[in-house]
């Protein structure tokens, strides 16, 4: 009996990251109820495929793939070991021309060449999620991706920004990342997830606060601590994603780095999570009226704890 409870233990430790709770969960954007539950790490990870995929201009299948891809062969971590030569997200190998291990272990890189070997297989879109990945990875399970299919479609339908405020996180610090917190690091790993290309619409970049505009009253709208993200249309063809799309792909974004960030607050489309609320829910923003709520509505505001 004590090797059962201390086995149940282990495995619910491994399942939560080692938090005991999952901390994140994403639902359905219709009304079939379909849930996930995820830790912090793996909502980074997740975040960051999406990120990856979309700048490739990927469709929202391919990331489903790539989600699906990753929860079996890693759980959705960033792990330095598997099978022989095996590591990170998608359980690459060196010895097969995957890449060096550091950029195995670089889950950006990871992401990347996988999608580079996804795009080479014909009709991938049309074909079975298993049968993509296995084409891909060629796995000694091939079938082991179909039971992941469902939690990959929930997850790549809110980190792609298809379905609207269905990701939340606790948002709880991660001690382990407080000293990259705060606004630069916000734009450092927007950066590093989807490029310059993130940052230039607000005029910043890496390593620069923005500084705080006085109002008419001498107050100030904007703190140091907020990022704000201007929302336009991928311009590309090839990714097609409506400016609701993007806009909502990087407000889950940031909730999904949220406890890795020390991100405190993150509001689109009059919409608004909060970290720590009792269900960490997206609630109505309080209304305001003017053209500065007007142009609020069509950014991503993040806010930090520092």
């Amino acid at each position: 009996m004590v090797l059962l409870a201390v086995a149940g233990y282990l495995v619910v430790q491994y399942i939560s990251g080692g938090s005991g709770k999952p901390g994140c969960e994403v639902v359905s954007g219709t009304s079939d109820e379909a849930a996930y539950e995820f830790t912090p790490e793996q909502a980074v990870n997740a975040a960051t495929i999406a990120a990856v995929g979309t700048g490739r201009g990927m469709p929202e299948r391919a990331v489903a793939i790539a989600l699906a891809t990753s929860i079996q062969e890693s759980g959705l971590r960033n792990i330095e070991h598997g099978d022989r030569d095996s590591l990170g997200l998608f359980q690459q190998r060196p010895s097969q021309g995957w890449g060096t291990k550091k950029e195995i272990l670089d889950p950006t890189y990871a992401a990347d060449i996988f999608y580079r070997h996804l795009a080479k297989v014909q009709g991938y879109i049309k074909l079975p999620l298993t049968v993509a990945a296995q084409r891909v990875q060629r796995s000694g399970y091939p079938e082991a991706y179909a039971k992941h299919e469902p939690d990959a479609v929930l997850l790549a339908a809110a980190l792609t920004g298809h379905s609207a405020a269905t990701l939340t996180c606790q948002g709880r610090p991660d001690a382990m990342t407080a000293e990259a917190a705060g606004p630069d690091a916000v734009r450092a790993a927007l950066v590093r997830d989807f490029g310059r290309d993130a940052l230039q619409p607000a005029g910043a970049e890496v390593g620069t606060a923005p500084k705080p505009t006085p109002s008419p009253t001498g107050s100030t709208r904007t703190s140091p601590r907020t990022v704000t993200l201007p929302v336009t249309a991928d311009e590309s063809p090839a990714k097609g994603r409506s400016v609701g799309q993007r806009g909502w792909q990087l407000a889950h974004w940031a909730v999904a780095n949220s406890s890795a960030l020390q991100i405190e607050r993150v509001s689109y489309g009059g919409r608004e999570w909060t970290a720590g609320n009792t269900d960490s829910r997206w609630r109505t923003a309080a209304a305001a009226g003017g053209a500065e709520a007007r142009k609020a509505a069509d950014a991503v505001r993040i806010i930090t704890a520092q």
